[in-house]
Order: C-alpha cells, then structure tokens, then sequence
C-alpha cells in the first residue's frame, strides 16, 4: 500500500458558519494504481486531494481529524521542511487552471527547472536538459526552442502539458490530478487523458484523478470512489461501479449518462433537488432529500461505508436490488 487516507476531516470557518468541507473519507491507493475520485460540484473532491497535500489555507481552513499515511509517516504530523521534500518530489499535483497555476512573469524553462534543481542532486546544464527531455515526453512540438517561452505563448492544452512535465519532473510515486482538462475543449481532454494514461503505463506511478465527468475516468482508472456533500458514499473497482452502482446517488449519476450501447432510446435520468448546506449540515444520511429510495432510517442516521461485495463499499440503509424487484 502506497497510500492510506483514515477518517480524514477538514473545515472551514466562514462568517455564516463552519462549512464541513469533507467528513472522514477513508480510502487506499497502491503502487501504480488508478483512483477516480468524483461527484458534483462542491461535494470535496478538490479540498480533499488539498487536505493531503496541506494546500488548505490555514485560516480559514483546518484539517480537523484524520491521518494521511505515505510510505510509513503521516504526512499530517511532519514539518513544514519534511512536507516539502514530499510536494513536488514524491507526490506532485496538477491543478485545475494551468494559467493561474504557473508564474507568467518567468519562462516555462525556468519553472519545470527550478523543481529538478531543488529536488534532484544536477546543475543547471543537467536540469536544461531534463527539461527539455520532460516537454518532449509530454508532445511540446519543438521543445528546446520553447523554453524560454511564457506561459501566455502557449495555447490551453500545451499548458497543461507544461503543468503535467513539471509535475513529473522528479519521478514522483503519485501524481494527482484535479480537474485538469475542465478548461479545454473534448478532443483535447481526450489527449490530455491519453498522455497521462500512457505515462502512467511507461513510468508506474500512481494516481488521484478529481473530476465530475464519470466519462473521462471509464477507461482511465482502476476503482472509483464517489462523493457527496463531504462523504464517500460509494467505492468500487470501476467495471463493477459501471455494471452494478448501488447507492442512489450512483444511479443518478450514471443514469443522467447517454448510453452508445442502448437498444432503445431511454430518457435521461435527472437528480431532483439540491445538495445540503454545508455549514448546516444534517446527521441524518445527506442525500435523504434527493432519494427515491429513502425509508424511515434515513431521516435520523448517516450510514457508515459498508462492504456489500468483494472491494465494493456503499453508504446506505436500502439495499437497491430488494428495493427495485
């Protein structure tokens, strides 16, 4: 086992209350393995991944409870200077919006660079090099040549690719990505998705993939968690999420999907009402108001994740199949 997230909690105090951001996700990554971490906007995925990395800022955010546990330590209880070995070295994350990720006032050169020089023992001549050797590898038409380009010279997707080269530039065990084909158009995602795909294959780390599109992740990871209003609510292997969803809001989800493979045209599943406030949020199961499915139970207890098959895990009361025979 790579990593282990226990019960890992973060808040934020805001001026109409705490927002409870993310209330105890527990999950495992292992070497070279896929997670797709998903749900709508607004239910953790993004603060989450931050959590682990201790991105949040503090105020207004805190991690209140939890352990992150990475090759035998708990990345919540190191040091400031211990934590920057980590970031960017061993676990690297690429972020949503390349644009506001990287400085536009230095060279793309200059910022994958600085990250081998701080992590790696080579000068600056060596660091050049991987550099360019990196923009190859992540398809920078005429790398050598761009480097001293700024981030503003280069289209959407080549941003991302800049992101995703400096984000491997140390070799790292888990590379998480949150969101990062959001800003660009379909084909684009398409290649993005493909490159980090077949760098996964060729260098064997891990990775987190955050996103709210179930599409991208079907061929990509390896098992699926979904999330909602702060909770895991469900856990599976991907082709077993795909073929047999068993929490409500699961059903929603892959039922508001058009399927190629239909027979007959069926109409599009929708998900009534909203998702719970946040800052009031109730301690009865959260997505009780939503669910067609919700018995008396529902009203007065949040579920725990329970196993129902083999690595298959729901927060639920109902058991979907009764229900639906």
């Amino acid at each position: 086992m790579l990593l282990e997230v226990k019960d890992l909690k973060t808040i934020f105090s805001t001026q109409d209350g705490v927002v409870n951001a993310v209330n105890g996700i527990s999950y495992t990554l292992d070497p070279g393995e896929a997670l797709g971490i998903i749900g709508e906007s607004g239910c953790g995925k993004s603060v989450s991944v931050l959590s682990i990395m201790r991105l949040i800022p503090e105020p207004p955010g805190e991690i209140v409870d939890g352990e992150v546990w990475f090759q035998g330590r708990d990345l919540l209880k190191m040091s400031l200077r211990e934590l920057r070995d980590v970031r960017g070295n061993r676990i690297a994350m690429i972020f949503q919006d390349p644009l506001s990720s990287l400085n536009p006032v230095l060279t793309i050169g200059r910022q994958i660079s600085e990250a081998v020089l701080l992590h790696t023992d080579v000068d600056r001549n060596e660091a050049r090099q991987r550099t360019v050797d990196l923009l190859n590898m992540v398809g920078i038409p005429d790398a050598e040549n761009r480097l001293n380009d700024f981030p503003h010279q280069f289209s959407g997707g080549m941003r991302q690719r800049v992101m995703i080269a400096m984000a491997l530039s140390c070799d790292p065990q888990i590379l998480i990505a949150d969101e990062p084909t959001t800003a660009l158009d379909v084909t684009i995602q398409a290649q993005i998705v493909d490159l980090v795909k077949r760098l996964r294959d060729e260098l064997g780390m891990a990775v987190i993939w955050i996103t709210h599109d179930l599409g991208v992740v079907a061929g990509f990871v390896d098992k699926v968690a979904v999330m909602y209003a702060g909770h895991i609510v469900e856990a599976a292997p991907l082709k077993e999420f795909y073929a047999n969803p068993q929490h409500p809001y699961s059903i929603g989800l892959l039922g508001s999907l058009p399927r190629l493979d239909a027979e007959t045209q069926e109409r599009l599943i929708s998900i009534d009402g909203l998702p719970p406030d946040l800052i009031d949020l109730p301690d009865c199961c959260p997505f009780v108001t939503r669910c067609t499915y919700a018995i008396d139970k529902c009203m007065y207890e949040n579920p725990l994740l329970r196993e129902i098959g083999p690595y298959h895990q729901i927060a639920c009361w109902v058991d979907v199949n009764k229900e639906e025979a």
